[in-house]
């Protein structure tokens, strides 16, 4: 806890320290992107065609894994993956350019040891091709795991089936149980998949090796990843809910747009991408602590390799021959 308070403290001088940087243009290129994910979870003619037909199939498609219809829990959460699957829809397009594009601003910036706050398109257009590549991969990494996921509770389900559990209360204690085992999986994936976006930024090399490398640079630290996600993911859980309180409540209440709503509506956005600029700040500085403690841990074992070869050299260790070490 108290490294991850380090870093958090570390994030927020950087971005403090480049207030005017972040806020304006890389804050400005994640606008785009922020607009779309707040109105993807209104109700617009887009989501309102869209939503229905993915949370119906995915209902037909727990109903044929075996899991109980009856469950309120399972439709909590198939109607939470189908606004998750509607958004990321919706939102891809600008993902793929403005998010990706202002992550390559914050990334190219804290590469060195002192901020970079004029990069040059040539810098940026370089960083892009591996963040693209990395972005795929990271999607096909999700959806495996929420593959994963599924399969596993069917299969759970099924067994408990098949041993003749199936009373209410064992039924809502699974249920539960899974919705747990379902978050952890997903939470592991989406932590990996964040540090391998920064990480395929910092040495710009994307694609799955990225994801490789940043299981090995993660591990052990997960718990701290998930620590550092935390705060910064649950800012931008409330902006969202503070959009859909103060803009769609209102425009369904007034049932027309009015010039206050568009503008506290444009803040709102705003906000959102000064934290998502923040939260691309939180894992390039958790990139550093992991690099760091690794290329650390990687001398130590080299420099305890050469004092063991020295010992034996001198027969201060004879039991073993030099081609014996690990």
């Amino acid at each position: 806890m108290e490294v991850s308070g380090k870093i958090l403290r570390r994030s927020i001088h950087s971005f403090l320290q480049n207030y005017h940087y972040f806020t304006s243009t890389a804050a400005f290129l994640v606008f785009p992107f922020s607009a779309s994910i707040l109105l993807s979870q209104a109700p617009i003619p887009a989501t309102s065609s869209l939503l229905p037909h993915i949370y119906n199939r995915l209902r037909t498609l727990f109903d044929a894994a075996g899991f109980p219809s009856s469950s309120q829990l399972f439709s909590i959460l198939n109607l939470k993956v189908s606004q998750t699957i509607t958004s990321s829809i919706l939102t891809f397009p600008f993902t793929i350019t403005f998010l990706l594009i202002a992550k390559a601003f914050v990334i190219r910036a804290l590469n060195h040891s002192k901020p970079t706050l004029s990069p040059s398109f040539a810098s940026i257009a370089s960083l892009y091709k591996p963040l693209f590549h990395t972005y795929i991969w990271n999607s096909l990494m999700i959806i495996s795991a929420n593959a994963t996921a599924f399969s596993l509770l069917s299969f759970t389900f099924s067994c408990f089936e098949g041993l003749g559990l199936s009373s209410p209360n064992c039924l809502l204690l699974l249920s539960a149980a899974g919705i747990v085992l379902f978050s952890v999986i997903l939470a592991n994936a989406l932590v990996i998949c964040n540090m391998a976006t920064v990480l395929s930024g910092m040495e710009e090399h994307g694609g799955y090796m990225a994801i490789l490398k940043a299981c090995v640079l993660m591990r052990g630290k997960t718990s701290m990843a998930l620590f550092l996600a935390l705060p910064v993911n649950m800012v931008l859980a409330a902006i969202e809910a503070l959009f859909q309180f103060r803009v769609v409540r209102a425009y369904h209440i007034a049932q027309r747009p009015a010039f206050s709503m568009a503008s506290e509506g444009i803040f709102i956005a705003y906000l959102y991408s000064v934290f998502a600029v923040l939260d691309t700040i939180v894992s390039c500085m958790f990139y550093k602590s992991c690099k760091r403690e690794f290329l650390i841990d990687q001398d130590d074992k080299h420099i305890l390799r050469i004092e063991f070869s020295e010992e034996e050299n001198y027969g201060y260790m004879g039991t073993k021959n030099f081609e014996e070490l690990p």
